[in-house]
C-alpha cells in the first residue's frame, strides 16, 4: 500500500523504455558489453603503442610539440601567463617533457595532476624541471608540495580516441571526474598516436569528449572556436 502524500517514485514503463524517460540511463548489460571491449581494446593499444620503437615515440612527441604551439597560438596568441597542465610519462606514453621546459621557457606555468583521493577529480600543482617530486599514486612522480592551481589548458594521454574526441584511458575515470568538476572548464586536449584511432570508444554518459585530439597527424578534432 502506497501513501499518496509520499508517492513511489519510479519509471512508469518497462526497463527497455527507460532510456527515453531518463537519459542518464544506462543498460547494466550494455554497460558491461563496452567495459569488457575496452579492456580489451586498451590491452591491444597498449601493446601497439609499446612496441612502437623509442626513436618512433620521441619524433612523435617533437612533432605534436609543434602542432599544440600551433594550436595554443591560434587559440589564445601569446602562452604568457596561461597555466597548461599536462602528465609524468608511464607506459610507454609520448614523452612531452621537453616541450613542457619550452612552455616555462615562454612565461607559461607547467602543472601536473595529483591523485589526492581516490575515485575523485584530479588536483593540479606547478611543475618546473628542478622542483622536489615525490612518489604519488601508481607510483607516479608528482611534484612534493605547493598550491592546487587551476589549468587553463589540460592536456590528457590518450590510450585510444575515435573521431567525436573521446578518448580511451586507462579505465580510472579520473580525467572526466576533472572535467566535470573545474570550472571554469579547461581547454581539453587529447595527445596521442595517429594510429590509435578506433571508430569509436562506445561513449557512456560519464564520459566527456575532449575538445581537441592532437596527433603527430596534427589536429584531429575540435569543437572550440
Amino acid at each position: 500500500m502506497t501513501d499518496p502524500d509520499h508517492p513511489v517514485r519510479g519509471y512508469a514503463a518497462p526497463p527497455c523504455l527507460a532510456h527515453e524517460i531518463d537519459p542518464a540511463y544506462v543498460d547494466p548489460q550494455q554497460a558491461d558489453d563496452v567495459a569488457r571491449w575496452r579492456k580489451a581494446e586498451r590491452a591491444r593499444l597498449l601493446a601497439d603503442r609499446a612496441g612502437q620503437p623509442v626513436a618512433v615515440r620521441h619524433a612523435a612527441a617533437a612533432v605534436i610539440g609543434c602542432h599544440l604551439d600551433a594550436l595554443l597560438a591560434q587559440r589564445f596568441g601569446s602562452i604568457d601567463g596561461l597555466t597548461i597542465s599536462a602528465w609524468w610519462p608511464i607506459k610507454a606514453e609520448l614523452n612531452l617533457r621537453n616541450w613542457l621546459e619550452s612552455l616555462l621557457a615562454r612565461g607559461a606555468r607547467v602543472a601536473l595532476p595529483v591523485v589526492e583521493e581516490r575515485a575523485a577529480p584530479l588536483h593540479f600543482r606547478l611543475w618546473t624541471p628542478d622542483c622536489r617530486m615525490v612518489q604519488g599514486v601508481w607510483k607516479i612522480p608528482v611534484p612534493a608540495d605547493g598550491p592546487d592551481v587551476t589549468p587553463d589548458v589540460t592536456l590528457a594521454p590518450v590510450v585510444g580516441w575515435d573521431a567525436a574526441g573521446y578518448r580511451l584511458g586507462y579505465g580510472g575515470g579520473y580525467f572526466d571526474r576533472t572535467l566535470a568538476a573545474l570550472a571554469p572548464r579547461p581547454l581539453a586536449i587529447g595527445v596521442g598516436l595517429h594510429a590509435a584511432q578506433v571508430p569509436t570508444i562506445f561513449p557512456q554518459p560519464h564520459d566527456i569528449a575532449m575538445d581537441v585530439v592532437v596527433t603527430e597527424a596534427g589536429e584531429q578534432k575540435g569543437t572550440t572556436p
